[in-house]
């Protein structure tokens, strides 16, 4: 009798030890990652459908490969997968990896020692052993999770490394097909673990993006996150990522940089850099944006600046809020600067998921942009860039 009792409280212990690593990770995600678009929807005209539907459209950041989804498949939370992208007919989507995220993150000041938030998620999402304590090995898990699902449905999902790459599905797109290209990137630089030949690690992985920095200052240098008012500029090791990725044609971003790396990196030739995921701080004076001034210097190198959709960048939770902070920075920086930086799946709140993207252009019409400057900045612009950005081929 007590055998068969403790047979059945290990298969009940068994059992709702599954359904805890199931459920509770995509309970968290709910949590983090809130739509505040009306049950409803927008109200979106026909007008602006129809101008919607015939855009190339790009976002520079999402970071739905932290939460251990299948992108393939359409899910009712978070902001993004890849049959919402094509619903709101995305096609290109920079997916970022996220490795650390220190606890009681916050926009003023984190350490770089503050308990991991993403060392529990991954546990919990059971990722691979390796990838718990290794965030060069949460890279390139998250990495591996989207080649995994372009390889599974290459009519749906292609990882873009090359301008060929780029050409060839904006080719495909044109005859009809409804492909999402996804680009990699990472959220800071610290999956490098401090050793320089990882940087071609994470290239043969896919990636062609990189900021530098995320929440905290580490090993390339200061974030505007950072300690000590975030002053530290680029570390000699930031300077040799950054000497390197220029090197391979990768994409240096600028999102979470300190004011002095940010300064420090527009003096370094040959660097293009992005802006991926901010506001405008002349029109929404949050921490989390940069100055004006270092907006314009990244623009003033060639730059694009990512303006991102939640209330904290923008100063409110609707569309007419992103819209208005795309519009304040087409007059600071003009309108060939201008991009999309959503941060969905970012663990912030949106006024659309990526499947309801027409309300943006919507607001856009409303707030007075024309026909061609809404093509600019919903995609066009992303897209010139890539093509002068990416490299040629895989070598």
């Amino acid at each position: 009798m007590w055998k068969k009792i403790a047979a059945g409280t290990g298969l009940l212990l068994v059992a709702g030890g599954a359904a805890f690593f199931s459920f509770a990770p995509a309970y968290v995600e709910r949590g983090m990652n809130p739509l505040t678009m009306p049950e409803d929807g927008w109200e979106i005209t026909p007008e602006a459908q129809d101008l919607h539907d015939g855009l190339t459209i790009g976002d520079w950041h999402s970071d739905a490969l932290l939460w251990d989804r299948d992108l393939l498949t359409r899910v009712d939370h978070g902001h993004t997968d890849v049959p919402r992208l094509q619903e709101g007919n995305v096609a290109l989507q920079v997916f970022t990896t996220v490795t650390k995220s220190p606890r009681g993150q916050n926009y003023a000041e984190n350490s770089a020692e503050a308990p991991d938030n993403i060392t529990p998620l991954f546990i919990g999402q059971l990722r691979p052993i390796p990838a718990w304590t290794s965030l060069k090995a949460r890279a390139l898990v998250q990495a591996r999770a989207l080649r995994d699902a372009a390889e599974r449905d290459p009519d749906a999902l292609r990882v873009i490394r090359t301008r060929t790459d780029l050409t060839e599905l904006l080719a495909a797109r044109q005859a009809g097909a409804n492909t999402v290209g996804g680009i990699l990137g990472s959220e800071g630089g610290h999956p490098l673990e401090r050793d320089i030949a990882a940087l071609d690690e994470l290239y043969d992985a896919g990636f062609r993006l990189i900021g530098l920095t995320h929440f905290f200052d580490n090993e390339l240098g200061g974030s505007l996150h950072g300690e000590g008012g975030s002053g530290s500029g680029l570390s000699d090791f930031g300077r040799q990522v950054v000497a390197g990725m220029v090197e391979r044609d990768m994409i240096v971003d600028l999102a979470h940089a300190s004011p002095q790396m940010v300064r420090d990196v527009l003096q370094i030739d040959g660097v293009r850099p992005v802006l991926s995921h901010t506001g405008i701080h002349g029109h929404c004076p949050s921490p989390r944006n940069l100055s004006d001034e270092l907006v314009r210097g990244i623009a003033d190198k060639g730059g694009l600046i990512g303006i991102g959709f939640w209330s904290d960048v923008v100063c409110g939770p609707t569309p007419a809020d992103v819209a208005s902070s795309i519009k304040a920075a087409i007059l600071l920086v003009g309108e060939d600067h201008v991009s999309l930086g959503s941060d969905h799946d970012g663990s912030v709140d949106s006024p659309f998921g990526a499947a309801h993207l027409a309300a943006l252009t919507q607001a856009l019409i409303d707030a007075g942009l024309t026909e061609a400057q809404i093509a600019k900045v919903m995609g066009g612009n992303m897209v010139g860039f890539l093509l002068d950005s990416l490299p040629d081929d895989e070598g």
